[in-house]
């Protein structure tokens, strides 16, 4: 196999394999929402895919699918007239829904979303809505008395879907590959943030425009961009709406340590005669044993 093959292999390996399974789930749930809050069966009106799923960045393996529901706004005015915490009613009445459809599940309210888990280890995380004027969503918190908050996920899509086109649709397996980079080296960072910060890089990398025979250089930019990231920096922008992403810890360090392991794997890959085994086990330590052996 030639170095874009492994990189070819490694990324058709992190692609979610879904089988239709997660599109029925979503269908069914927003269905079974759009009969009981808006009166028609529709099994895709009123629903978003949101989150790394929505974003085309989650891998194979992912636990965490959100999506959000948007509501009619009598329903906003109805539990925002609460005396005592409306966001919690909110919930609930979305919860008795959805259990409607999944009796067998064990759905739950977790303060902001529905969590309705099932047995292949995916859990549908669902936002109960209300959309803004300028196209951004409120949704309910039920934490500390109950509030109502905001999130823009479609520009933050858009964007990522614009820049993955731009740059020869490597922006989207660069995210998928730190994902797995993350999972391997336990990596104290959010999915949005991997998105944002490879977002930025791709911007400006020199070989943006290229192909797999190029990763093993996107890896060992990436990784050296990452590292350089201010360590004192809480948060970052996130592409197309500009909400902040705060980070969960300091990735800086293990970036480093990665960047350095892509050197000596470049060193094997362009030693002559070249060296592919030992080049191979040094992707490996980076991205796990999903790389190929």
């Amino acid at each position: 196999m030639s170095l874009s093959e492994w990189f070819s292999e490694f990324c058709s390996e992190l692609t979610v394999k879904d089988g239709g399974t997660i599109s029925t789930r979503y269908k069914n749930i927003t269905r079974r929402l759009n009969t009981d809050f808006w009166s028609t069966t529709s099994d895709t009106a009123h629903s978003l895919y949101v989150g790394s799923y929505g974003r085309g960045t989650a891998t194979q393996g992912f636990s965490d699918l959100d999506m959000i529901f948007r509501l009619p706004y009598d329903e906003y005015e109805k539990y925002n007239n609460y005396s005592g915490n409306g966001q919690s009613a909110l919930l609930q009445a979305v919860k008795k829904s959805i259990e409607k459809t999944y009796s067998t599940t064990s759905i739950r309210g977790d303060g902001q979303v529905i969590l309705v888990p099932f047995n292949d280890g995916i859990t549908f995380e669902v936002v109960p809505a209300f959309s803004n004027k300028d196209d951004s969503f409120t949704y309910p918190d039920a934490n500390n008395g109950g509030s109502w908050r905001t999130t823009d996920p479609k520009p933050e899509i858009e964007a990522i879907r614009i820049r993955n086109n731009s740059c020869n649709g490597n922006l989207k397996p660069l995210c998928r590959m730190m994902r797995a980079w993350k999972k391997k080296w336990e990596v104290p960072i959010g999915g949005l943030l991997i998105d944002t910060l490879a977002y930025q890089f791709i911007e400006n990398w020199e070989y943006r425009d290229k192909s797999y025979l190029y990763y093993d250089y996107m890896s060992r930019d990436f990784f050296k961009w990452m590292a350089d990231q201010d360590s004192d920096q809480t948060y970052w922008k996130s592409p197309g709406s500009g909400q902040y992403v705060y980070g969960k810890g300091l990735f800086q360090y293990k970036a480093k340590r990665c960047y350095n392991i892509s050197l000596e794997a470049i060193q094997h890959e362009t030693a002559d005669p070249k060296r592919e085994w030992s080049a191979k086990q040094k992707w490996r330590e980076i991205y796990g044993t999903t790389f190929p052996d």
